[in-house]
């Protein structure tokens, strides 16, 4: 019985801490976008290149920061990789004349600055960063 409590215990602080990782990400947008929400699924499309329309049909293209805690935290909680295979899967798209490599910044001040001037860029951040001037999505 103590095992079954345990294992219970486990599951529980697992989940909480990937909500807590991302609930310190955010996802935001040039603030012309239609899109208030963008799913899970979405946003692993897009990021990946698989897509470069949202569900609603607005045309995006995402912004990756080059590094970081928030890099990896987006990476785990979204698109379930790390940055080596996103990388190595954009290289594939690009060498196949099937995509360009998204824009890489280094900070995320830099995302922020990109994205509100840029009409379709979609980027992410820590929720602690300064993000006027950018629409903010939900992840359902």
């Amino acid at each position: 019985m103590k095992k079954i409590g345990f294992s219970v215990l486990l599951l529980a602080a697992a989940s909480l801490v990937g909500a807590q990782l991302q609930a310190q990400v955010i996802v935001i947008a040039h603030p012309g976008l239609k899109a208030a929400a963008v799913s899970k699924r979405e946003l692993r499309d897009v990021f990946t290149g698989a897509a470069s329309d949202l569900g609603d049909g607005s045309h995006v293209s995402p912004v990756l920061l080059k590094q970081g805690a928030t890099h990896d935290e987006f990476l785990a909680a979204y698109l379930g990789k790390n940055d080596a295979a996103l990388r190595a899967g954009w290289r594939g798209l690009v060498f196949s004349g099937q995509a360009t490599m998204p824009k890489s910044l280094e900070s995320e001040a830099a995302v922020v600055e990109y994205v509100a001037r840029t009409p379709g860029a979609i980027g992410y951040i820590s929720k602690s960063t300064v993000h006027d001037n950018v629409k903010v999505l939900s992840v359902p």
